[in-house]
């Protein structure tokens, strides 16, 4: 990342150097302060825009380099026209996205400091101050480099861009509403660092450690090793680290935001986190394996989640929990046909061994239960590839056992950007895991609805009377392209989806 860019808010009023940023709303023009300052510099604004063929669309944005005829006060070399959208059109997901715009226009530009005019315009539904906030969030989230293992660079990819100045009415206000903003961007930049690490230096052990350093940040941490894991009980996990040399790790990370709570019971989240995931003996084919550094996105969710919430200081009570193991062949691995005893007690044929995040889930589920008593669980998992297959990487999976968990849920994706699509679950799927020897099978004999099977499967480690859903990531956990937020990479999904059900549905109420 680019840990030397600042986002900070000042008064109105031109800058003295660096690139000016302009907005422009699709359905209204240049605002007061810009149509100003068009006239100064004698209508070549709105002749560029013409010219251009620029309308203000979201996101879009013109770029007028050394400007002639700018007032004494103000020395800037370039003028960035920035779109709004629809004035109406504007809310805090769209304003952290046109925030991302400024970083993805100027960020290896050559210019090293950018200034938006932050102007109100007829229809919006957000303050200036507000909306200040929301794109100094987004500017902060698409400013996120992982080149930590980069020697060389190209000078022109090389980013310029250190410091971002919203000139705002109420500068104040912008800057109390970005500080609980920042604390959600820590914690996403926490998850993106953790999935985009290497499986040879991110290990389950090295994971564990890194979420030891979290206690700085008010969290509690408990890891139990693999001689804890296999005294407890936890055989469906076990059976999923057996292959590898790196052993296992289950890592609870405890939160009091809320210690006077009328109900002590946390609300508890649960990562599926495989390091990396061959297949095991069920091996993948060798086209993409290195992608499955990343099928530990759940539990680095989990645990930028617990970091925001810590960060923000968040009134609620909450627990995350991550399964942490990697997925190998050995002359030690766990076979197709093998039985294991789940923590619950119940036991499952292992018919691919491919299917191992399940397990891993399992295990981590029956824990925090019995550990912690939580009113409603919610586990997120790279579980599925059929998931990617029913819904590409626009919406992840979402299952739950309860309509109004799901609702939140719904509600918080829409508001982020972060959206997720209701799957069903049914009695009827579960036939399809019936074992001849066990109490089921980890997968059916056949591909058809694999993402509901997955749930269904996670299903029976769900007590009676907890609140519980299951947000599949495989689709979205990973971009191939840059987008307004986020970089190539690692995206995150899950905490600011997370974080926002948070405080709408649990600190709201």
């Amino acid at each position: 990342m680019n840990p030397g860019m600042k986002f900070v808010f000042d008064e109105p009023g031109l800058p003295q150097t660096g690139a000016l940023v302009l907005l422009v709303a699709q359905n209204l023009g240049l605002g007061p302060a810009g149509r100003d300052l068009d006239a100064a510099l004698g209508g070549m604004l709105e002749r560029a825009m013409k010219a251009a063929r620029f309308s203000g669309k979201a996101e879009e944005t013109l770029c007028l380099l050394a400007p002639a005829g700018l007032p004494d006060a103000c020395a800037a070399d370039r003028i960035v026209l920035l779109g709004l959208g629809r004035t109406e059109a504007l809310e805090a997901r769209t304003a952290a996205q046109t925030g991302g715009a400024v970083v993805a226009a100027l960020e290896t530009s050559g210019a090293e400091q950018a200034t938006v005019l932050m102007e109100t315009f007829d229809g919006m539904a957000l303050s200036a101050a507000e909306a200040a906030a929301e794109m100094a969030f987004g500017a902060r989230l698409r400013s996120y480099r992982f080149d930590r293992y980069r020697t060389q660079e190209k000078p022109d990819k090389q980013p310029t861009l250190t410091r971002i100045a919203w000139h705002v009415a109420y500068p104040a206000t912008a800057r109390n509403r970005f500080s609980h903003l920042d604390a959600v961007a820590d914690g996403v930049f926490l998850t993106r660092d953790l999935v985009s690490e290497p499986a040879n230096v991110l290990t389950p052990a090295v994971f564990a450690d890194r979420c030891r350093s979290l206690e700085s940040r008010g969290l509690a941490v408990t890891v139990l090793d693999e001689a804890a894991l296999a005294a407890m009980g936890a055989g469906a996990l076990m059976g999923v680290a057996q292959g590898s040399v790196n052993p296992p790790r289950l890592v609870i990370l405890t939160y009091k935001g809320d210690p006077e709570a009328d109900d002590p019971r946390p609300l508890a989240f649960v990562g599926k986190g495989v390091t990396f995931d061959s297949g095991g003996i069920s091996i993948k084919p060798a086209s993409g394996m290195e992608d499955m550094k990343w099928d530990m996105a759940g539990a680095g969710a989990v645990v930028g989640l617990m970091a925001a919430l810590a960060g923000r200081k968040a009134r609620i009570n909450a627990v995350g929990l991550v399964g942490l193991v990697e997925n190998m062949p050995s002359g030690a691995a766990q076979r197709p046909g093998d039985v294991v005893t789940s923590l619950s007690g119940q036991t499952i044929e292992v018919i691919n061994t491919d299917a191992e995040g399940r397990l891993v889930l399992a295990d981590a589920l029956t824990h925090v239960q019995n550990a912690c008593s939580p009113h409603t669980v919610i586990d997120v998992a790279t579980l599925t590839g059929a998931v990617v297959v029913a819904l590409g990487s626009e919406h992840a999976g979402l299952f739950a056992n309860d309509d109004s968990l799901a609702a939140q849920l719904v509600a918080a994706g829409q508001r982020t950007g972060e959206r997720l699509w209701r799957l069903p679950l049914d009695e009827a799927y579960d036939k399809e895991i019936r074992s001849d020897i066990a109490d089921m099978k980890n997968v059916a004999a056949n591909r058809n609805a694999g993402s509901i099977i997955g749930a269904q499967f996670l299903q029976r480690f769900i007590k009676d009377g907890v609140r519980w859903a299951h947000i599949d990531i495989a689709g979205t956990t990973w971009s191939k392209k840059d987008t307004a937020l986020t970089p190539k990479g690692s995206t995150a999904f899950g905490v600011r989806l997370l974080e926002r059900f948070v405080a709408d549905s649990w600190e709201a109420s």
